[in-house]
């Protein structure tokens, strides 16, 4: 048994996650495999661009409706009570609490970590946190952010962080609050943080007395990859913020966990955010439902995500490229690589069907969805609404949408030689 489930299943659980509906609607849009997909126009849309768009299964709507539906607020909701009691043991802390999004997860857990205003908070230049939360930190906590480089994999220099991290004798600076680590990476494409960077990181933060805050919306991806558990990687930090809602399936939730006085000062935060639940029994039921066997299903869209990657990058034609040694969880950063060929334009073909598609494969029509990263990178993430026939139908449409690319790219050099040539007689 895999380390999350051990710790799952030591509750006592009596959640199931098994099961199929047996509704006619869901049956009709099922469709390969058993997958989930949405109709657009007829076709079949695969949508990759994240891992929020999991679908709910049976069991964790059946879990819904037969939850608890007391008020939070009071501390008084007994499913909210045991989803946070197993998160704590799951990831080696004394306490968690339960909060709507990885978002407010991560603010509270800076604002909890940071009581004073002015503190300095160093973090990635390319963190989740840094480029896609609003700069919450700074508008509503008043305090000021330290960005750091980022290396590919997710990490960064820690001679440069030791040199960062502010004196407390000099009046003229702010001092350093605390230090934030994503894990796994997003914007690195899914990079599992190594364990003897953050133990080193861990080593030198200590030597200032400077917290170590993990925005963990992925974590359990890295713990499936590292081959280790929650609670060894929070050996080398004080508190993670980890979300329900993306790979391991549930419809909505976070959970922010660390030490008891750490979520009592957080406790006050969600409520003066609007974060305060009244009835969120069922959304805490299917948290339970969701990381059940949450491990299994990671392995499985990690396998999915390398063998995709595998197929892009052998048949790239110089359109596309891939970076094998980075695939480790469940995304692929595809980087295009032919003239004039933008990101957010390989996107749209990917989107597109034509009747030479359809003249050729003799199939339906399939509709891919894909991520702009920036004008270069298109990230496809998989997860466990994605059938392993899901993601050969993808890989299919993909290299039939860079065999495409590649063709028109070679047209176009044949009519700009035969344009020269007339230009030259």
């Amino acid at each position: 048994m895999n380390p999350i489930s051990r710790v799952v299943c030591s509750h006592g659980q009596h959640f199931s996650r098994t099961g199929r509906s047996s509704s006619p609607l869901l049956s009709a849009v099922r469709g390969y495999g058993g997958a989930q997909f949405q109709m657009e126009k007829g076709a079949r849309v695969i949508d990759m661009r994240s891992d929020v768009l999991t679908k709910p299964s049976a069991a964790v709507k059946d879990a819904m409706s037969q939850a608890t539906a007391d008020d939070d607020i009071f501390r008084e909701d007994r499913t909210v009570l045991e989803l946070e009691s197993i998160m704590a043991k799951m990831f080696g802390k004394e306490a968690a609490l339960f909060v709507p999004s990885g978002t407010m997860g991560n603010l509270i857990g800076v604002l909890a970590h940071c009581q004073t205003r002015g503190l300095e908070v160093i973090l990635g230049d390319r963190s989740h946190m840094f480029m896609w939360e609003q700069g919450g930190i700074s508008q509503i906590g008043g305090l000021h952010p330290r960005t750091i480089p980022n290396r590919p994999d997710g990490t960064f220099d820690l001679d440069v962080l030791e040199d960062d991290i502010r004196p407390k004798d000099d009046p003229h600076q702010p001092w350093t609050g605390l230090i934030v680590v994503e894990n796994t990476h997003s914007y690195c494409g899914g990079r599992a943080i190594p364990m003897d960077f953050m133990a080193e990181l861990r080593k030198r933060a200590k030597k200032y007395d400077v917290p170590i805050h993990i925005d963990g919306a992925r974590i359990l991806n890295a713990a499936v990859a590292l081959n280790v558990a929650p609670r060894d990687i929070m050996e080398y930090a004080d508190s993670v913020s980890f979300c329900f809602s993306k790979g391991v399936g549930a419809p909505i939730g976070s959970v922010l966990i660390g030490s008891h006085n750490l979520i009592a000062r957080a406790l006050r935060l969600r409520k003066v955010l609007g974060g305060g639940w009244r009835k969120p029994g069922g959304l805490a039921a299917a948290a339970l439902v969701a990381i059940q066997d949450a491990a299994d299903r990671l392995q499985k869209d990690h396998e999915h995500a390398k063998l995709f990657a595998k197929e892009i990058s052998s048949h790239g034609l110089g359109v596309v490229s891939v970076d094998l040694d980075s695939v480790q969880t469940n995304m692929v950063l595809v980087k295009v690589l032919k003239k004039d060929l933008s990101a957010k334009a390989f996107c749209q073909r990917l989107s597109q069907v034509s009747e030479e598609e359809l003249a050729e494969t003799g199939e339906e029509a399939v509709i891919v969805r894909a991520n702009e990263v920036n004008s270069a990178d298109v990230r496809f993430v998989t997860h466990c609404s994605l059938t392993t026939d899901d993601i050969e139908t993808a890989i299919k449409k993909t290299v039939f949408v860079i065999r495409q690319l590649s063709e028109e790219s070679s047209a176009d050099s044949i009519n700009d030689a035969f344009a020269l040539k007339r230009v030259m007689e």
